[in-house]
């Protein structure tokens, strides 16, 4: 596979990912503590400072940090845990 394939599948699954969080950020029904780690996740995925692979293993310990949250509804729950799923297959 070629470097170029690489990056644009990583681009993929980094937008897809941002489209989820993006969901949470603006759904008033999910409690403040949730959203506003979602605005954070959203900001680090925008760093294009830092690499891919860091960017996703940071906001994996993020979002897997409010996982725990017993006020966190189903549905938010379900979407976080399909962002780690996707963050979890970058590489660099």
């Amino acid at each position: 596979m070629s470097n170029q394939n690489i990056n644009s599948e990583v681009q993929e699954k980094i937008t897809q990912a941002l489209y989820y969080l993006e969901r949470i950020v603006q759904d008033m029904g999910i409690p403040r503590n949730i959203r506003r780690a979602a605005s954070e996740s959203v900001k680090i995925l925008r760093n294009a400072q830092m690499s891919p692979s860091l960017r996703a293993a940071t906001v994996i310990g993020i979002l897997d940090d409010v996982l725990s949250d017993p006020n966190m509804p189903l549905f938010s729950r379900v979407m976080i845990l399909q962002i780690i799923a996707v963050l979890e297959q970058v590489r660099d």
